[in-house]
């Protein structure tokens, strides 16, 4: 955090002395209010450059949460195994889920730091504040935004570039639309409801990506080196299955088509890719390191496991273990689901966006799959589905209603016998107070099948908080991007 004050000290210092820096003169930038509602990938415009000018924004949100979490675990149970070796028993005792309490959660906050380097090239930090996920401010990215190419030539490749874009550096990644209309943190201006989608796709990797956009035409191209936190340490591989591997390149891919029809019909289709041939995890699904919406969900209190075992001799041992409460302060995003893919991934993800007057439907088909574990290529799958039905209204569209279905399932492990399934409505009603300010209250109803009632060794394990569980409530949520 007191790095983040430098930085900002000095730019204010950079401004009183070089009177030509001017704020705000950003060209092809989204807008971070209402306006950015949307708006997808990257946009040109027509502003003018007229020497440096510096960016600062922010992003802010705070959340009453009032849901409550249930499943069908007893309280208490006792189970008996019996192989050729012995006999196992195990007596859980005073297992409950946690009550949450109707109160405020942390507060995310991000800040936005920016500069129009040159006519057609911009610098963009993006930077978390306060999140759940770390004690201190850190980075999310910082990347290099390339809408022309005069600082090689005057209008060097201009034809090209009028419909290009390149951006260039750790940043996030642009798979499928989904997460054009996703919280992020602080900022959740742009999600008409509280949640993202369950299984939600996002990751911050070091790359580029190369965009060309024209006469409704939607594309791009990307490459990453597939790594979350960038080193350059030496990997060593060790014997066995779950040996470790450095990460292949991603490749991201988008192709579509995006046009207003007439003024009262927008009508978007987008096919997007993704896929890495060698990795130790798949990031896509486990990099939303800050977290959206719903916590304290489906956590347990602390409780007791007793295992008796008595072996084929009739010698008995007994060990009791206090099972700790899965609640963390410092937990990465609660309700959603991780495919956990291990050694490769492989994800196709379909968005299809109607806008009428102020009615609008978006979709997503999201076909994954990858490793089944360390050490082995099995594949295993994991398919999404979600679809989401908006009405704005008012003079400027600044109420809407809004209704959201999603429902994930897959396998956790081929060995398992059932894919379970998780599904999730979502209803929601937001006002823009201003262009920058937005309220909304959200109710949810989020259902999890199939789950196994014990997780870990059958014979031994703990209980599974997922078997027959449920989370419904309300959050109300108050959010300002500017």
């Amino acid at each position: 955090m007191k790095k983040i004050y430098i930085l900002f000290i000095t730019l204010i210092s950079t401004f009183a002395v070089n009177a030509q820096v001017s704020f705000g003169n950003m060209q092809n930038q989204i807008s971070r209010s209402k306006d950015g509602i949307n708006v997808f990938d990257v946009q040109k415009d027509t502003r003018e450059f007229k020497g440096l000018s510096i960016d600062l924004g922010g992003a802010f949100n705070m959340d009453f949460q009032a849901t409550n979490s249930f499943n069908d675990q007893p309280a208490s149970i006792t189970t008996t195994t019996t192989t050729a070796t012995g006999t196992t028993v195990r007596s859980i005792t005073g297992y409950r889920l946690m009550n949450t309490e109707n109160n405020f959660t942390l507060p995310g906050a991000d800040m936005y730091i920016g500069a129009q380097l040159f006519d057609g090239v911009r610098v963009n930090l993006d930077i978390y504040l306060a999140s759940r996920h770390h004690n201190d401010s850190y980075v999310k990215g910082g990347y290099l935004q390339i809408d022309k190419l005069d600082f090689i030539k005057k209008d060097f490749l201009a034809d090209f570039m009028k419909y290009a874009t390149i951006k260039i550096g750790q940043m996030e990644n642009n798979f499928g639309d989904a997460h054009f209309r996703g919280s992020d943190n602080g900022n959740t201006i742009r999600n008409a409801f509280v949640g993202n989608n369950i299984m939600y796709s996002f990751t911050t990797e070091m790359g580029m990506e190369v965009y060309y956009n024209r006469n409704g035409l939607v594309s791009m191209l990307g490459v990453t080196n597939g790594n979350l936190n960038q080193s350059n340490e030496e990997v060593f591989y060790t014997s066995g299955p779950n040996t470790n591997t450095t990460h292949s390149p991603s490749i991201l891919a988008k192709l579509g088509y995006d046009k207003q029809l007439n003024e009262d019909l927008r009508v978007r289709l987008t096919g997007s890719y993704y896929h890495n041939a060698n990795l130790g995890n798949a990031n896509i699904y486990s990099a939303n390191r800050s977290g959206f919406g719903y916590w304290g969900i489906l956590n347990n209190n602390p409780y007791k496991n007793t295992i008796t075992k008595t072996d084929a001799n009739g010698v008995v041992t007994t060990t009791t273990t206090d099972v700790a409460t899965s609640f963390s302060k410092t937990s990465t995003p609660e309700a959603t689901f991780n495919p956990n893919f291990k050694n490769w991934a492989t994800t196709y993800m379909i968005n299809p966006f109607v806008k009428y007057k102020g009615l609008e439907f978006f979709g997503t088909i999201e076909l994954a799959s990858g490793g089944d574990k360390a050490g082995t290529d099995d594949k295993r799958t994991a398919n999404q589905y979600a679809s989401e039905l908006i009405y704005r209204f008012g003079n400027t569209e600044q109420f809407y209603i809004g209704g959201k279905y999603n429902t994930v399932s897959g396998k956790l492990s081929n060995a398992d016998t059932k894919k379970v399934t998780v599904d999730k409505f979502e209803a929601s009603a937001g006002w823009f107070m201003t262009k920058n300010i937005l309220a909304k209250l959200n109710y949810v109803n989020q259902k999890y099948k199939d789950y196994s009632q014990f997780t870990g060794d059958p014979a031994t394990g703990n209980l599974n908080n997922f078997y027959g569980g449920k989370f419904e409530g309300l959050v109300f949520e108050a959010t300002i991007a500017f």
